[in-house]
């Protein structure tokens, strides 16, 4: 199976390598032997690739950041622990699929380091103990921003299909460590919301209850000083989709910081976004899709179409990628002899010429879903009371331009919302006259 197979949950502090504890380890006895037996759990699965998530690597305020370099080596010396270096090759494979599917998902992501990277204590201590079980692995270092939560969730479910088009076993190390101010004693002082934050994240965690996470309280975050978030939000992203099995090997904080060693077996694989479309349109859609990426050739319409097929009349066809926008073009009056014409060639645009995204590519296609809007004809409106945003899509028309929008979208609440984004796509000021016209869509998906 390829894609994501195992993701884990570490801390990060040296002082639980021997070498650089020097005794002081044995006060957290629990989290290395927690360490120990997920290395076992990680050999199980024979990952090819391992992606580590570190908040202390090089890292930018406004991109995710990934480690390009042909070569990565890390070691603690500066902790005073002796051994040798660490030494891994990369995978350019996983690297050049995370771009393309970032790129799709218009997330920023920039490189880090130069032509070797070394990796920082974060990616080291979890290394230290589970690369002892995985023999002739690639490493991808990958770091955080300080972008929302939302666009780290986003970004790990890029990370998934990533993986899946790089045809690589990959698991994920989430390295972080949990609130730094359990006890007064602790290096960032003492918050008495640090305690609520792990035990919140942890029963989360341990249900992989990922609305939970990101549904903690941001001051009760900020208090806990926590430094792992934003690895285990990505993380979680990763496993969207996958049939998963969470479970917490070891919880403690003997140093006033909150160490959390936790597995995620991925039972699983995912099925991709293919399903059994009910209605003939969007089977049509899909298949007009899939044959011109892999063959390059148009359909055409069936032979035995519907009363609705045979029909003129504009579409809309849109595709969607792990929930996100992938392509969505249409025709609001028809230019085609029916609607299944209409549904083929506007189901092949939207898959090659958004201009909001680059042309789908062959290993995406299973990732599909597809929706098809059959619009009726157009109507003009002389009161903006007799518009509805979830019952009519609008055009606005002035000076020979137009912009159109459906009805019944996300965040589009009001008809002034309407009425503005038709203005702004179509590229005419808010004072300018205009008419106006409605239109109601079946929707079929």
């Amino acid at each position: 199976m390829a894609g994501i197979v195992f993701g884990c949950i570490t801390p990060h502090p040296p002082v639980i390598v021997p070498e650089v504890g020097r005794g002081q380890e044995r006060r957290t006895a629990d989290t290395i032997k927690a360490m120990e037996r997920l290395a076992e759990e990680l050999a199980k699965y024979e990952p090819q690739t391992l992606v580590v998530i570190s908040p202390h690597g090089q890292s930018m305020p406004e991109a995710m950041g990934v480690a390009r370099a042909r070569v990565v080596t890390g070691n603690l010396w500066s902790f005073g622990a002796g051994g040798s270096q660490y030494n891994f090759g990369n995978d350019a494979a996983f690297v050049a699929a995370l771009d393309l599917e970032a790129k799709a998902a218009g997330i920023p992501l920039k490189s880090i380091g130069g032509p070797e990277y070394e990796l920082d204590h974060g990616a080291m201590v979890p290394l230290y103990f589970l690369s002892k079980k995985v023999e002739g692995v690639s490493l991808v270092p990958l770091t955080f921003s300080w972008l929302p939560l939302s666009e780290h969730l986003r970004y790990g479910r890029a990370l998934r299909l990533a993986a899946e088009r790089s045809g690589r076993r990959v698991a994920v190390i989430a390295s972080g460590d949990l609130s730094h101010r359990l006890i007064p004693e602790a290096p960032a002082g003492y918050d008495a919301m640090g305690k609520v934050f792990d035990e919140q994240l942890v029963v989360a965690l341990s249900h992989m209850d990922r609305e939970a996470v990101m549904a903690l309280d941001p001051e009760m975050v900020e208090r806990a000083g926590e430094c792992g978030l934003r690895s285990i939000v990505i993380l979680l992203g990763a496993l969207d989709g996958l049939r998963v099995k969470p479970e917490v090997l070891s919880y403690e904080g003997p140093f006033g910081v909150g160490y959390l060693v936790a597995s995620f077996h991925v039972t699983e694989p995912r099925k991709g976004g293919k399903k059994k479309e009910r209605h003939p349109l969007v089977r049509l859609a899909r298949e007009a899709v899939e044959t011109y990426i892999a063959k390059g050739k148009v359909i055409e319409p069936p032979e035995d179409m519907s009363a609705e097929m045979k029909a003129r009349a504009g579409v809309f066809v849109c595709m969607k990628k792990s929930g996100q926008l992938r392509g969505c073009i249409g025709t609001f009056e028809p230019t085609a002899p029916s609607v299944a014409g209409e549904t083929i060639s506007n189901a092949i645009a939207s898959a090659t010429r958004d201009p909001r995204f680059r042309q789908v590519a062959a290993a995406e296609l299973d990732d599909l879903e597809y929706t098809v809007d059959v619009l009726t004809r157009p109507e003009p409106v002389s009161d903006v009371k007799e518009l509805d945003p979830r019952k009519y899509g609008v055009i606005v028309e002035g000076k020979g331009l137009r912009g159109l929008l459906l009805p019944d979208l996300d965040g589009v609440d009001t008809v002034e919302e309407q009425i503005g984004i038709c203005r702004q796509k179509a590229g005419i000021g808010p004072d300018e006259p205009v008419k106006l016209y409605r239109f109601e869509v079946k929707r079929y998906a």
